[in-house]
């Protein structure tokens, strides 16, 4: 049989055992193996055992390829927000087609993950794909799958990796597919947490929904339609109970909020920043119940959650309940490979690991926090992008004997829900001025608060800012200038910001 030969020459097999090796192009190979899977047509060479020339057809060939591991210069597991910023460098920096490949779980190219809690969930013309692929959060360009397509970047969607060999260079697949790596960036982000983690009475009832990718949001949309006019509890204060309640409100659900603090997000409001919140959604018609959990829940017949018991011995009806208790860094794959710190994998300011061929970036990486001296570990959508970003940089720079500049975060959080917008940068420790109006009741209301540390300003939060207050706030939290006076800088407010 005929086997072509760096695409110019052929030979014959023959009786004899060999091994020679098939160099074709892309459009001969699927020329030659017609009919068979082309995800599995991404290599341009493979080496073939020949035992005589009956044997070397197309079903042979075609066993013999798809077996092989797929071979990559980079490979980025996890699909999310990190991974949609990363490629985008990496075409930035000239990566060559064929060397990226971006493995997902997801069955989707990566997307703006902020947009499920706000606009993918609204009432009227809400958000769908492709709107808000990747990068349009930060204002760039939209990484259509085409995108990926023209650059030469392999989008491998729809795969869950099940086992990591970091010393090995390979991945594995819940399928068995094998991928290896040069290189690998870990961007696996967070993992809900879960009331069945916890063995809470009831708590796989249907209608019980998470938030944390586009299949949930497109469950919780149905089901919001479905229950048209219904109750909803929403378990939990914090970022995705309070986005989340005001979409739902938007939707005309009659919502009750559950959390068992004394104020909603409590690892960043302070009392008095939180007052406002609760006020103004309560205004909004939210119900809002402090200071117990939910420790159970009742089904109909058709196995829908009806009931939310809390552990204060009330019981509230609810024909939909969103949980939102927080996050887990997804880093199971890697323990033991890696050298980890509080919760997540280290790095240096590179999100180099201990392995010079393994980065983290986004949600898993405990990095070092410049600013303020230490190692950290951030779960934000900001955070996600640029250290993706960074990460990218450094490997291309190393590649080249080169180097980059130590990677310099401003902590950054933003939330927007009903007609409020709030940003804070730096750090929320030691004493808090309050100033402004922070009436739930005012028609505008538009307040914020400094954290003063050692005499500095470290931190700095802003409700209904303009991009240029926001912009002052971000510069003082940057610059911790010196406080003197907490009163006068109190009588001062955004003043203050708009002096530095």
């Amino acid at each position: 049989m005929p086997v072509l030969v760096s695409g110019q020459r052929t030979c014959h097999a023959s009786e004899i055992p060999f091994t020679f090796t098939i160099c074709v192009s892309q459009n001969n190979l699927q020329d030659l193996i017609k009919g068979s899977d082309e995800s599995q047509l991404d290599r341009s060479s493979f080496h073939y055992q020949c035992l005589s020339s009956h044997t070397l057809n197309r079903a042979s060939i075609v066993s013999h390829f798809t077996s092989m591991a797929k071979t990559f210069k980079y490979i980025i597991v996890g699909g999310g927000v990190a991974a949609g910023y990363a490629a985008r460098e990496f075409a930035k920096q000239g990566v060559k087609p064929g060397e990226l490949a971006i493995i997902s779980k997801e069955a989707v190219a990566p997307y703006e993950r902020p947009a499920l809690s706000k606009a993918y969930l609204f009432p009227e013309s809400p958000a769908r794909l492709p709107g808000f692929h990747v990068c349009v959060g930060s204002g760039g360009e939209r990484l259509l799958p085409e995108w990926y397509t023209e650059k030469g970047i392999e989008l491998i969607l729809s795969t869950e990796i099940v086992k990591a060999d970091l010393a090995a260079k390979s991945l594995i697949s819940a399928s068995g597919e094998t991928f290896s790596y040069q290189t690998l960036i870990i961007a696996t982000g967070s993992t809900v947490i879960r009331l069945t983690d916890f063995g809470v009475e009831g708590a796989d009832a249907k209608n019980i929904f998470y938030l944390r990718e586009i299949d949930d949001a497109d469950k919780l949309y149905e089901a919001i339609k479905a229950k048209k006019n219904g109750k909803a509890v929403v378990v939990g204060g914090g970022y995705i109970g309070l986005e989340l309640s005001a979409v739902l409100k938007l939707n005309n659900i009659d919502v009750t909020m559950v959390y068992p603090e004394p104020w909603c997000m409590p690892r960043l409001f302070t009392a008095d920043i939180a007052e406002f919140y609760e006020g103004y959604y309560a205004n909004k018609g939210v119900n809002i119940i402090k200071g117990t959990v939910a420790v159970g829940f009742t089904s109909n017949s058709d196995g829908e959650v009806k009931e939310v018991k809390l552990k204060d011995g009330r019981v509230l009806e609810a024909d939909i309940v969103v949980v939102g208790v927080g996050g887990r860094p997804q880093t199971a794959l890697f323990k033991g490979q890696v050298e980890e710190d509080k919760g997540g994998i280290k790095t240096d300011s590179f999100f180099k690991t201990n392995l010079s061929d393994v980065y983290a970036v986004g949600d898993v990486a405990t990095f070092p926090l410049k600013l303020y001296g230490e190692l950290r570990r951030v779960e934000h959508v900001d955070h996600s992008r640029k250290s993706a970003e960074q990460a990218v940089k450094a490997i291309k720079a190393a590649e080249d004997g080169k180097t980059v500049e130590e990677y310099d975060y401003l902590p950054y959080f933003y939330s927007r829900a009903f007609d409020l917008s709030w940003q804070f940068y730096g750090d929320n420790v030691g004493d808090t001025v309050l100033f402004g109006d922070n009436k739930p009741t005012s028609a505008k209301p538009k307040f914020g608060s400094y954290w003063i540390k050692d005499g500095k300003v470290v931190g700095a939060f802003l409700e209904s800012g303009t991009p240029e207050e926001n912009s002052a706030i971000a510069k003082v939290a940057r610059v911790q200038p010196p406080v003197a006076d907490i009163d006068q800088l109190a009588k001062e407010g955004l003043s203050f910001a708009s002096k530095i």
